[in-house]
């Protein structure tokens, strides 16, 4: 599976830096992970792999459990033409309406604001608990 997860904004912090790259690690064994930055979201839009299937991060959407947002991978990975799944997150001010009508989902961490510098860290870490959760391998608990 392809996993393209665009970013506005670079991490600077050398935490973030190091909990994203043990992420990637992590993920290895699950998917093909490309993780791409970009200084606003024109360039983050002309960055995504043709055909992807967009899912967006943002306050407005929908909250999923760990579980759902698994069945959500495994439905792709399972009913996708093979397309890459784009993941992306926005900046300090969200996403544009354009970016949100163009998404297949609206995926919300909840009614809370998060600095998108942590969210690019969850969302790494929710795609390896969904991963462990589609092949029944332990790490996530109900």
């Amino acid at each position: 599976m392809k996993i393209f997860v665009g970013a506005i904004g670079k991490l600077k912090e050398p935490y973030f830096v190091a909990a994203e790259d043990e992420y990637k690690k992590r993920l290895r064994p699950y998917c093909t992970l490309t993780v791409h930055e970009a200084k606003d979201e024109a360039a983050l839009l002309r960055a995504l792999p043709d055909a992807a299937q967009l899912y967006v991060f943002d306050e407005r959407g929908e909250m999923l459990s760990s579980a759902q947002f698994a069945e959500l991978l495994a439905s792709e990975a399972q009913h996708g033409k093979g397309d890459p799944i784009a993941l992306l997150i926005g900046g300090a001010d969200g996403h544009s309406d354009v970016v949100r009508k163009r998404a297949k989902k609206l995926i919300a961490f909840g009614r809370l604001t998060i600095a998108h510098r942590l969210v690019r860290i969850l969302v790494l870490e929710q795609l390896y608990r969904a991963f462990k959760i589609v092949r029944g391998e332990p790490y996530h608990r109900d």
